[in-house]
């Protein structure tokens, strides 16, 4: 059973979710919240697996709770299709990121695969991170200590995840079984300190592994 807590300024967004999550026999909302500052309470106190973030709300805006929530995946649900939300979410941590306007079966899917350990990571929201760190002055950066963690298969691995690669395609380019890029995809994750491969794509062209347009 994947546990739910829904946070949104709006009751009827709340129950609305709620109610359509709530339908799906392996899901279960535990609580909701009405800002961002009782969004972290709530997900300290009720322990969810996943929470259903708002960008916009009082007291406290979800990209900060999202900076101060840890353990459960964030999944950023929004009206607002723009960049820097999408960009600052994921670096704030989130895991995923959807309109509020895409269909029931996208949402009820999201949260599965957050829940699951992956990212929700679309190419349209890899194309908008490419062209954030294309826009940016080219300069020279020193390659981070923690990369020399990683093994030379790895590094190659993080490299495609950050090219937006999922693992069957990270198996078919480097001709391995896919059991194995997902233990590889683990050690990189652990040995980076990072919690999925939103953070990885985004962690790759912050310190310049990838750069735009390779």
């Amino acid at each position: 059973m994947i546990r739910i807590l829904i946070a949104d300024d709006q009751a009827m967004v709340r129950q609305g979710f709620g109610a359509l999550l709530g339908a799906q026999p392996d899901l279960l909302v535990v609580g909701d919240a009405a800002n961002g500052a009782a969004a972290v309470e709530a997900a300290r106190e009720l322990r969810p697996d996943v929470v259903l973030m708002d960008v916009r709300m009082p007291v406290m805006d979800g990209l900060e709770a999202t900076r101060r929530i840890t353990g459960p995946k964030v999944l950023i649900l929004t009206t607002f299709d723009l960049d820097d939300y999408v960009y600052e979410a994921l670096r704030a941590g989130a895991s995923g990121f959807l309109l509020k306007d895409a269909p029931a079966a996208d949402l009820v899917h999201a949260v599965r695969v957050v829940a699951a350990g992956e990212a929700l990571l679309a190419p349209s929201v890899t194309r908008r991170l490419i062209a954030e760190f294309a826009a940016r002055p080219h300069r020279d950066r020193p390659r981070p200590v923690a990369l020399n963690a990683l093994t030379p298969r790895e590094t190659d691995v993080l490299r495609l995840i950050a090219r937006g690669r999922s693992n069957a395609e990270i198996a078919a380019d480097l001709v391995v079984a896919e059991q194995t890029v997902k233990t590889h995809v683990g050690r990189i994750l652990g040995k980076l300190g990072l919690r999925d491969r939103a953070q990885a794509v985004v962690f790759s062209y912050e310190t310049g592994l990838v750069a735009a347009g390779e």
